[in-house]
């Protein structure tokens, strides 16, 4: 087992107000920004979003990831965040950042890894794993590799 390597799943209310442009554009803003300072500090990741809710996942060092994880609960653009998950694992399964919009929406579909999920998908009813299982393949694997989005019910 890697020391000290975690992973943090978490979930949090979208609170970005404005349209859909104006999320998008605080998105891009947060991912630059989170890049940026995960780089330096070695954290690896996912986060899924729509206008409702984020889905996350970090993964890197305990202190590294408790450091972030304070960040993003002091940050009012993430409302009523719910920890789901929080445990060291052997390896990372995500050696890069990756981030994807859920929905129909054409804007973000140019700007982020778009994931058309069936009518009723909800982020808020998922597990821990089940969020970690669909960031890796539909974000992820999409990204690095010709995945098919189609299969998520």
């Amino acid at each position: 087992m890697t020391q000290n390597l975690y992973r943090l799943i978490y979930l949090s209310h979208n609170t970005i107000p404005g349209s859909n442009e104006n999320v998008h554009k605080e998105i891009e803003q947060i991912l630059a920004i989170s890049r940026q300072r995960n780089a330096a500090s070695g954290i690896t990741g996912a986060l899924m979003f729509n206008r409702n809710c984020f889905a996350q996942v970090l993964e890197g060092m305990h202190d590294d990831i408790q450091e972030t994880f304070e960040r993003i609960q002091c940050d009012p653009r993430h409302g009523d965040v719910v920890v789901l998950d929080f445990e060291p694992v052997d390896a990372r399964r995500f050696s890069q950042w990756s981030m994807g919009y859920i929905g129909y929406d054409t804007l973000a579909s140019k700007e982020f890894t778009q994931i058309q999920l069936a009518t009723g998908f909800d982020l808020k009813q998922l597990s821990g794993e089940r969020i970690y299982d669909l960031l890796h393949v539909h974000l992820y694997a999409a990204e690095n590799a010709s995945s098919d989005l189609s299969k998520i019910a």
